[in-house]
């Protein structure tokens, strides 16, 4: 895409202009489509738990009830979800299933989540307001 400048982070954002071709409008939309499903696959507090937890490793099923005090089927529930969404992927070994990350979007999105709402910068702010 032509249109782009350099945002604070000096990483390309797109930018509307009215002079844009259809095909880059087009292809702006379905990566706005794109990117909305994502959102809303990450947008659960337990997905997102989740998605917290398997960026240190893989984890079997019953790892992930235990970190999360919750019931096997909300767990396998999130799960499906999220594979559904294509973030993560299973792994069979007998009877138990492993999941890991199926590759490194949700961990580069959730170091910029960690770095707005969970950091000691970010608690330290919220204290001086």
């Amino acid at each position: 895409m032509r249109h782009q400048y350099l945002g604070m982070f000096g990483m390309a954002v797109p930018k509307i202009t009215a002079d844009m071709s259809e095909e880059d409008m087009d292809m702006m939309v379905a990566s706005a489509c794109d990117a909305s499903a994502f959102l809303k696959a990450i947008s659960h507090e337990g997905r997102l738990m989740i998605l917290c937890h398997l960026v240190t490793g893989e984890k079997s099923v019953t790892e992930l009830e235990d970190l999360l005090a919750a019931r096997q089927a909300a767990v396998s529930q999130q799960l499906a979800r999220l594979r559904l969404e294509g973030l993560v992927k299973p792994r069979r070994d007998g009877k138990a299933i492993y999941y890991s990350l199926a590759d490194d979007r949700p961990r580069r999105v959730l170091e910029v989540i960690y770095d707005m709402f969970c950091s000691v910068d970010q608690g330290k702010a919220k204290a001086a307001e």
